[in-house]
């Protein structure tokens, strides 16, 4: 419940038992006819059970009066009743909240949800609110939160989420906005399941030298540009017909037709942005109604890949300012963006971003995102931009 000044005299009234529609009405009702002001008012349900709890100001007079109404009234509607009444000697301190976030997964266990409270004990903050916000088809809990700014806890908090691979969010309270949003997604392993380059390079007989180049360059340990020119040089001689074949075996990833078409629904904009290649993923994003989109192209001559490409290299910081010009053309402000991606040429979106999401990251990119989700469905980014499909 908010924390606020208080009067010079209150009372606690918690109200619990078997739900009952009209709880809420019978209480309010019962206080009417007294001279008391609600300073705080909470209900919370579950599994057919509820508890209400209402923090009053009141003239002490009128304590006992007041005790005896609300004793007839529990009596009446058979639930169980607690009343604290106590003179308010000092001013209870207000926390401002800073932050909110949310952690889901099919099964939410005790041990996950205790070390991340103790963690936020660790360091000096406090929760004011722990809600349920979704149970089908995850369980979704939301902590609101008052934390001291310090740059450890979201990498603690993200390692303690990794560790039990639940998905969360961790979410400055003044990111939460309404109105237009967009959201960028990284394409290889973020809306698809595989990477583009390493399809090709099978169709090359080069796959595994090529797959250990990619992963090192989502690690972060490689130039972007360069591990691409040097993956690309390795398809010098691959026949045209290959970029057809492997655009036929690309699988979109769980949940990420669900999630585009429900961002469309609600009047957002999506857009993709891709290390891989414009030549294999447009029939796709043009089948997905994408709005914005950009990818690097593979130079084709005589029928052959010569193991270049054409245009500028979509790296790290291409990504970001595409986001940025997607935002400007669209007249979305980059708090009301959001980024999604796996590897370490996301980290600049996700940096700039309103909220910045891990999909199934590499470390560093779980470290630096507001959130991260660890299971293989898109779909949970609506839950973590607080969009709950029935």
């Amino acid at each position: 419940m908010t924390s606020k000044s208080l009067r010079n005299f209150t009372g606690l009234v918690l109200l619990s038992g078997e739900a009952k529609p009209e709880v809420a009405n019978e209480l309010l009702q019962t206080l009417a006819p007294f001279n008391i002001s609600i300073l705080d008012l909470e209900q919370i349900s579950v599994r057919g059970r509820v508890l209400l709890a209402a923090l009053i100001d009141l003239d002490p007079a009128h304590a006992e009066g007041i005790q005896i109404d609300l004793d007839e009234m529990a009596k009446r509607i058979d639930m169980d009743l607690a009343i604290d009444f106590q003179e308010a000697v000092a001013q209870v301190e207000a926390h401002q909240l800073t932050h909110s976030f949310t952690i889901l997964a099919p099964e939410l266990k005790p041990a996950a949800i205790s070390e991340i409270t103790e963690l936020v004990f660790s360091f000096g903050g406090t929760i004011a609110a722990i809600s349920r916000i979704a149970h089908e088809p995850v369980t979704a809990i939301e902590f609101k939160v008052s934390l001291p700014p310090n740059a450890d806890f979201r990498e603690r908090f993200s390692r303690i989420i990794s560790e039990h691979r639940i998905d969360s969010s961790f979410i400055p309270l003044s990111l939460h906005s309404e109105g237009k949003r967009i959201v960028m997604l990284d394409m290889d392993s973020t809306l698809i399941q595989q990477e583009v380059i390493d399809l090709l390079a099978r169709k090359a007989g080069v796959g595994e030298e090529v797959a250990g180049i990619t992963e090192s360059a989502m690690r972060g340990e490689l130039d972007f540009a360069a591990s691409l020119a040097a993956r690309v040089s390795k398809l010098a001689g691959l026949a045209e017909s290959a970029i057809a074949e492997v655009a036929g075996e690309i699988e979109l990833s769980t949940g990420a037709r669900e999630l585009i078409q429900a961002l469309h629904s609600l009047g957002h904009k999506v857009g993709v942005v891709s290390g891989g290649f414009l030549n294999v993923i447009e029939p796709l994003l043009k089948e997905l109604k994408i709005d914005f989109y950009r990818a690097n192209s593979l130079e084709v001559a005589d029928g052959v890949l010569t193991g270049k490409t054409t245009g500028a290299v979509i790296d790290r910081e291409a990504k970001a300012n595409l986001l940025r010009e997607f935002a400007q053309s669209e007249a979305v402000e980059l708090s009301k963006t959001v980024a999604v991606g796996d590897g370490a040429n996301d980290l600049g979106m996700i940096a700039i971003s309103g909220l910045g999401i891990a999909f199934s990251a590499k470390p560093a990119v779980q470290a630096a995102a507001d959130c991260a989700i660890n299971s293989p469905s898109l779909e949970r980014v609506l839950f973590l931009m607080g969009i709950l499909q029935n």
